[in-house]
């Protein structure tokens, strides 16, 4: 943000000073030191909010322009970020405690290709043609019927980010929503609000029409005005399966549609024949690039029993390898947890799972070289049993559990005894077995021998159960900010 902004909101294309309840804290969670005020929205803001964004969608120009016209505006938003990649990747760093190498990559790279794609495939979006009927007339003639299929912006959409990947959220919801032609009130996480405020600055840099994109960070009571409002048309949230149950709630006496990405307890099915070292660096990877900040992360380690004992082994290593510290250094692997309430959420988490008879084979512990931050080792627990709340229950923290199982029917029972369905994992040498594996088990995503390679802009992500509905990126999250509207018609 631009010092000027200091705490306030983006609302109707300006900056206001909020008339809720002042400001609050913007934390560094690797060293605790303040790193700025961020405006507190109040009933009266957020109402302004709804306002504007709803007379910019029914009587303003964006819905009115052309998708290549909103594309190219939006492209040039897109220009503006990546013309100053330097300071936002620090600044992601600084408010989500990412390691640089994951605040260069998934935190800000992945989050233009995948917005930038977008723009590309909304320009594809066309009118589609039904199959041509003949009908018979009451005259005894016979007429053609036929008919077309089109996308139309649903109207305003209320986007709430989380703390974890804010920037990459806040583009994925948004630039979809935008450049379909809706409106969006952007509400981040109070922890990480900067990432957004600064697409903000962005917005306003390119000259986007007001009313079109603000930002507001409110508390509970506000963020419920906003979910609750009838002039929102579409909720897409991010969070935890909690939280989005209550905007469910709050959302259906309006009935407006929603799209949920919430938890997950994702399982990596490690069959006997499989690549440890390969497996062993996922888990590394899940658990330690973002410390286990990660709706996605392959949580449970569901490992062959013959072949348990040297991938724990493989594990313990690379996790008593990890640099722990401040991510402002790039030799830093693993930085903190966002906050103390998560870092004692993780704490009770493995405290329950030893409890329960789980072995502890690393980590378990605050480093001690670490005075300040809200740091924890990576941990992993052997000899799981699924029933265990630590099985069960996301962690949101570096903590893989390790279940043992004997032959694939007892892996997918595994896998698939969760109230979780986000995000999966397969390896084995056999790909024809580990294909017919992945498509038993019951979750959004399954990677097959570490999947693609990336995290791609074509994959449709999204889960089922209680890790949520709906999909974001490919041609499936972008016409989720559209409706379909059938138009009917003879020809002759």
């Amino acid at each position: 943000m631009l010092a000027g902004q200091e705490g306030k909101l983006y609302i109707g294309g300006e900056w206001i000073a909020p008339k809720g309840s002042g400001s609050e804290a913007v934390v560094n969670p690797a060293t605790e030191a303040v790193i700025g005020h961020v405006g507190i929205a109040g009933a009266d803001d957020v109402d302004a909010a709804l306002s504007v964004a709803r007379t910019a969608f029914e009587s303003g120009p964006w819905r009115r322009m052309s998708v290549a016209e909103r594309a190219a505006m939006l492209g040039r938003l897109c220009d503006w970020l990546d013309q100053r990649a330097d300071r936002i990747r620090a600044l992601i760093t600084a408010e989500t405690g990412s390691i640089q190498s994951f605040a260069r990559t998934m935190q800000f790279a992945t989050a233009m290709e995948h917005a930038r794609h977008y723009l590309v495939q909304a320009t594809k979006v066309e009118p589609e043609a039904l199959p041509l009927e003949p009908v018979a007339t009451a005259g005894g003639a016979t007429m053609v019927g036929g008919g077309l299929v089109v996308y139309e912006p649903v109207g305003v959409c209320l986007a709430i980010t989380p703390f974890n990947v804010p920037f990459m959220l806040n583009l994925a919801k948004a630039i979809p929503a935008l450049v379909m032609g809706n409106t969006v009130i952007l509400k981040p996480s109070p922890l990480t609000p900067y990432s957004a405020f600064i697409i903000a600055d962005a917005a306003e840099a390119i000259g986007l029409p007001a009313g079109v994109l603000n930002v507001v960070n409110c508390g509970p009571a506000d963020s419920a005005r906003l979910t609750g409002d009838p002039r929102v048309d579409l909720i897409t949230f991010t969070g935890s399966d909690m939280v989005g149950a209550a905007i469910q709630a709050q959302a259906a006496p309006t009935l407006k549609r929603c799209i949920m990405e919430l938890g997950g307890k994702s399982a990596m099915i490690v069959r006997a024949d499989g690549n440890l070292d390969a497996a062993a660096r996922t888990a590394l990877a899940s658990l330690t690039f973002h410390a286990g900040q990660a709706c996605a992360a392959m949580t449970r380690l569901v490992v062959h029993n013959s072949i348990r004992a040297d991938f724990v082994e493989r594990v313990k290593t690379l996790f008593e390898a990890v640099n722990i510290g401040n991510p402002a250094d790039p030799a830093v692997t693993m930085g903190p947890l966002i906050r103390e309430n998560s870092r004692a959420r993780v704490r009770e988490m493995v405290a329950s799972g030893i409890a329960d008879g789980a072995r502890l084979v690393t980590g378990g512990q605050v480093p001690e070289s670490q005075e300040k931050g809200f740091f924890y080792r990576p941990t992993l627990l052997d000899e799981v049993d699924n029933s265990w709340r630590v099985a069960r229950e996301e962690i949101f923290g570096p903590v893989g559990v390790v279940i043992g199982f004997d032959d694939d029917e007892d892996a997918i029972r595994i896998a698939n005894d969760s109230d979780f369905g986000l995000s999966g994992s397969v390896f084995s040498a056999d790909v024809g077995r580990a294909y017919a594996i992945a498509l038993e088990m019951r979750t959004g995503k399954v990677n097959i021998n570490g999947g693609s390679g990336k995290m791609s802009s074509y994959h449709p992500f999204g889960g089922i159960k209680r890790s949520g509905y709906g999909r974001e990126f490919g041609d499936i999250g972008l016409k989720e900010f559209t409706y379909t509207k059938t138009l009917a018609f003879h020809l002759a």
